[in-house]
Parts: C-alpha cells; sequence; structure tokens
C-alpha cells in the first residue's frame, strides 16, 4: 500500500504544541508508580505535624502518620508564578528569565495567550515592562513531557502559573475536570490538584464567612502588631486551613475508593510560605520555607531533615518512574534510581513582584540564612496594591504612620543593610542580623562563599533591566511565532510519519484520528512527538509545534490517502 499525505492548514488561536528532545526514552513496560501531588497555596509550616495545633487538620494529620515529613523543603521565591516555573522545568527562575511575578495571564489551565503590551510596570532603569509569555532556553522543557513519553498519563486540576503558557504536551488533561479517572486502564498516573483556598486572596474573599480559629488562641509573629485586626486576619487563614484539610480528605478518599491509595505516591506541599504581610514575596523562611510530606508505597515515614529545593521536584519526580533527568536541570533528585546526595544549602531569589521590582539572592543551610540585597536603598516592604486587600494590611501601615510599631515590626519599612545573616534554629523569625556579630564572620564568610560558587558559570536574568529581556525574548516588544510543522512519510519503516520544525527549542504535539476533528483545541488530547509514528490509510493527523515564549504554530492537517 502506498499511502500519501493530504496537507491543510489550520489557525487556532490560544493553541500550543511541544516536542521533548530526543533524551534516553526508558522502556514503559517496566511497571511504574502512580504519582499524586496535592498542592495548597500560601501556607508556611503552620500544620500540628510541625508543631503548630492551632487549626484541626485530621485528614493532613492521618496522611502525616504514614509519610515522611520532610522538615526543611523550601521554595526558590516566596510568590507562586516564579515558584511554579522552578517546580515545572527543574531551574531556577533567574536562570530562565521567568523571575519576575507576573509576566501575563497564563495562570489556570492553558493560560489567557494574550498579551498587553501596553507598558503597565516598569523596571529598575524606568523602562516600560508589557505582559509576556517568557522564552525559557531552548533546550528546556516542562518534565511533564519526559513522564508522558514513558507512559504515564498525565493532569493537572488546574492552576499552571509557569510565567509561561503551558504547552498542551505538558499534559493529558489541564483544566479544572482533569483527573487520574479519565485514563485508560492500567495506564500509571502522574495527576496533580491545587487547592486555592488558602490563597492569599482568600483573607479577604472570605473575610464574611465564621470563623472556625478563635482570633484569641492564634499566634501573633513579632513582625506583626498584635491587634484585633491582625488576630482576625491570622484567624481567617488558619480557618482556611481547615477548609483546606477537608478538601485533602476528599482527594484522598475518592483514591481510596478506586482502590489506588496503597499503591500510589502522595505529595503534600504548598508553593511557598505564608499569605501574611512580611511572609508573602518574601525570602526570609516566613515566605520560602513550606510543609511537605510524601506517602510512598513501601510503607517508609518518620522525619528527616534532607534539605530540598523546589527545583529538586522535577527531576525527583523523574528518577521515581525510572527515568535519567535531563543534564541541563539544576535541581537534584532526593528519591528514586537517580538519588543524588543531600544538598548543602538552597537557593533564594527575590526580583520585581507586581508594581515593584528589587534583587536580592539568599543561601540558606539547615542553622543559617543569609541575604545579599543588591539594592539596599531600597525597603524591605513594597507598596504592592494587590496586598492592600489583606484586612490587617491597611490598619498595620496606619500605624507604622503613626509611629505605633515596635523596633522589631518597623524593620520590614527601613532600607536595607547590605548583607543579612540570621540563626535560624535561635531565630526562626529572622529578626535579629548577626551581620555584624563578631562571632559569626566566619560564617557570613562560608555563606558568601555558597552564593558565589551557586552563581559561578550561571547566568542571572535578575541582571539584565527586564524591559531588555524582554526585548531579548520578543524581538521589538513582539511575540515571536513557532514554524509549522512538517510531515515526512517514512514507508521502509513500515509506513510511519515523523514530524519536524525549523523552529529551534520547539516542541511537537500531535492527534492521530480515524475520524475528522472538526475543531481541535487545547483539551483534543495532543500527544507529545518524540519519534515517528505508524499511520494508517484514511487515518488524520493534526499536529503544531510551540517553543516555550512563542506563540504556538498553525495547525496543519494531514489526510492519509
Amino acid at each position: 500500500m502506498k499511502l500519501k499525505l493530504n496537507y491543510i492548514i489550520i489557525i487556532l488561536l490560544f493553541s500550543c504544541g511541544t516536542k521533548v528532545s530526543k533524551e534516553t526514552v526508558n522502556s514503559i513496560e517496566k511497571r511504574q508508580p502512580n504519582i499524586l501531588w496535592i498542592v495548597t497555596e500560601d501556607i508556611s509550616p503552620t500544620l500540628s505535624f510541625y508543631g503548630d495545633k492551632t487549626a484541626k487538620t485530621p485528614h493532613l494529620e492521618a496522611l502525616a502518620n504514614e509519610s515522611m515529613i520532610y522538615d526543611n523543603a523550601f521554595a526558590v521565591v516566596g510568590v507562586c508564578g516564579p515558584s511554579r516555573s522552578s517546580i515545572i522545568t527543574g531551574m531556577y527562575p533567574t536562570s530562565i528569565g521567568t523571575m519576575h511575578m507576573r509576566t501575563g495571564k497564563d495562570i489556570h489551565s492553558w493560560g489567557k495567550r494574550v498579551y498587553n503590551n501596553e507598558a503597565q510596570k516598569t523596571d529598575l532603569q524606568n523602562n516600560p515592562v508589557i505582559e509576556y509569555s517568557a522564552v525559557i532556553p531552548e533546550n528546556v522543557k516542562c518534565y511533564t513531557e519526559y513522564l508522558r513519553i514513558n507512559g504515564y498519563f498525565c493532569t493537572n486540576n488546574q492552576k499552571t502559573d509557569y510565567q509561561f503558557a503551558a504547552p498542551v504536551t505538558a499534559w493529558d488533561e489541564n483544566n479544572k475536570k482533569a483527573h487520574w479517572r479519565n485514563r485508560s486502564k492500567d495506564t500509571p498516573f502522574f495527576s496533580v490538584f491545587n487547592i486555592g483556598t488558602t490563597h492569599e486572596s482568600q483573607l479577604w474573599k472570605k473575610e464574611n464567612l465564621p470563623l472556625t480559629v478563635n482570633p484569641k488562641d492564634v499566634k501573633v509573629p513579632p513582625y506583626l502588631p498584635d491587634t484585633e485586626a491582625t488576630r482576625n486576619t491570622i484567624a481567617r487563614h488558619y480557618s482556611n486551613i481547615e477548609l483546606m484539610d477537608a478538601e485533602v480528605g476528599e482527594i484522598i478518599q475518592q483514591l481510596k475508593d478506586d482502590g489506588l491509595y496503597d499503591n500510589t505516591i502522595i505529595f503534600f506541599y504548598s508553593d511557598h510560605g505564608g499569605p501574611l504581610p512580611r511572609q508573602k514575596r518574601e525570602i526570609y523562611d516566613s515566605g520560602l520555607k513550606v510543609p511537605f510530606m510524601i506517602k510512598g508505597i513501601d510503607g517508609e515515614k518518620g522525619r528527616t531533615d534532607r534539605m530540598i529545593s523546589f527545583v529538586d521536584l522535577a527531576p525527583t519526580m523523574l528518577s521515581l518512574a525510572g527515568i535519567e533527568p535531563p543534564n541541563y536541570m539544576e535541581g537534584k533528585a532526593f528519591l528514586g534510581e537517580f538519588k543524588t546526595q543531600p544538598r548543602d544549602y538552597i537557593i533564594g531569589t527575590s526580583d520585581r513582584f507586581d508594581e515593584f521590582t528589587d534583587r536580592i539572592r539568599a543561601v540558606r543551610t539547615k542553622r543559617y540564612l543569609y541575604l545579599r540585597n543588591d539594592f539596599p536603598e531600597l525597603t524591605k516592604y513594597k507598596d504592592v496594591s494587590y496586598r492592600k486587600n489583606i484586612p490587617m494590611m491597611l490598619p498595620f501601615l496606619e500605624m507604622k504612620d503613626n509611629y505605633q510599631l515596635t523596633e522589631t515590626q518597623q524593620l520590614w519599612f527601613q532600607t536595607k543593610t547590605n548583607e543579612e545573616l540570621y540563626d535560624c534554629k535561635n531565630d526562626p523569625h529572622n529578626v535579629h542580623n548577626l551581620v555584624n556579630n563578631p562571632k559569626y564572620q566566619q560564617i557570613l564568610a562560608e555563606m558568601r562563599v555558597k552564593l558565589a560558587n551557586h552563581e559561578l558559570n550561571r547566568k542571572d536574568f535578575g541582571l539584565t533591566p527586564e524591559s531588555i529581556m524582554i526585548q531579548e525574548m520578543w524581538p521589538n516588544f513582539q511575540q515571536p511565532i513557532t514554524e509549522t510543522v512538517a510531515f515526512t512519510f517514512e514507508p521502509e519503516t513500515g509506513n510511519k510519519v515523523a514530524l519536524t520544525t525549523n523552529t529551534k527549542g520547539a516542541s511537537i504535539g500531535y492527534i492521530l484520528s480515524d475520524t475528522p476533528i472538526k475543531k481541535p483545541n487545547l483539551n483534543s488530547g495532543w500527544k507529545v512527538y518524540y519519534k515517528p509514528f505508524r499511520v494508517q490509510e484514511g487515518q488524520y493527523v493534526y499536529a503544531m509545534a510551540q517553543r516555550i515564549g512563542y506563540k504556538e504554530s498553525e495547525i496543519t492537517k494531514v489526510n492519509v490517502k
């Protein structure tokens, strides 16, 4: 049978596609574990299994009793977008240009994919900053593409917020209905459920709901004023934690109902630290340190002080699936076949947050936290308009204006020292700067070396003014467009079709169908292309390509005759 390819080009707005680079693809025939992520937002380790019993969380406590609890787990950035970009790529946001919060409106599912070219913000040189989708290095992919190549059914429900529009080949399903239950029988799954109940915005959006935690029972950190407004806001946050716990229980019950609980690895963590002022957006422990636990399928449980960073999640996921992480990933696998030696420290970064830009770099060991403030003339506090919606925020600012704050509380509003050093064991709130203490000069020198070693031979996009970086990604502030997919028929390989695109770093997604698809869309079930595949006479092939940060290509349709 001699097959011919008849081409049709289809324009699809708001679509995308990927082609995973030719990494070593392990056999998908061996048994691979099911993996579930339950990801909450904006909480520090303020849970009972970390010693804070303010909120009642029976479902999380039950899970913790069967899990390995990590006492030293850290986000890279104290805010969702850059933090989530590190998770999906295994890269530091500063290494791939995703460190500024936020780039556009690609927050949920496949994203808006529309960018306002009228500047709403400025960078440190007062240059205009438009909305954009970050163009990351061409070799960097969403790690889930490697899982999908190796036979995993990957779902995300539904927050993405990667600082770029999620490519369709990142997920089999990526919407509010995404679920492991939609997979084919006996297919291993990786499913992510994102719970937004504890997000910063819920401090005001749920303000009028009944509190389930008494404001009198909460602990107020020393950097916040102990007022009725503060206590009510903190009580709202703990009440939201209790609501989140119920949602966790529902997801776990579904797993049990399906008979999958015992053979599924379950991760629970928050996407960064707490939502309160001087927590979110900071790279103190209040902004970076997170609750983190893993229920394995081997019965291992307890506690570990091993340090993990969110850049470690991507290589760890691949390692658990028996896939060797690609060399470009900056994270270290801490579980699985390709587990590495424990890290000695984690890195934290801080750049633009909404309307305000700064640049801070941090190193955290098990005991100490070191910060280098590249612009000490700027205050730590940023007058972010979004944060002012928090009920306690305006009273807090009024107290500042009326000189009613303690010395510790005033620190947030003062200009910074060039460096900061904290003993996190004796000063868990990071309010006593030891940088000028003679007893700690050796430790200070060691922390400087750790940061210097990290920065050696590694590009930091934060050193480039954001407006200039955008022009390097999007020449003349125009989003580049990925070139369309070309088809090559290979009869000598058994009626197989190869797909290519001329855009370097682009990935390709495709659909193989026995019948024509009237209007292919982002939820049409795009597969990851990584090698030629077999086609039959009469079948239809749809393909599109996208380099992350570029606009996706037009869809190419082929009817095999």
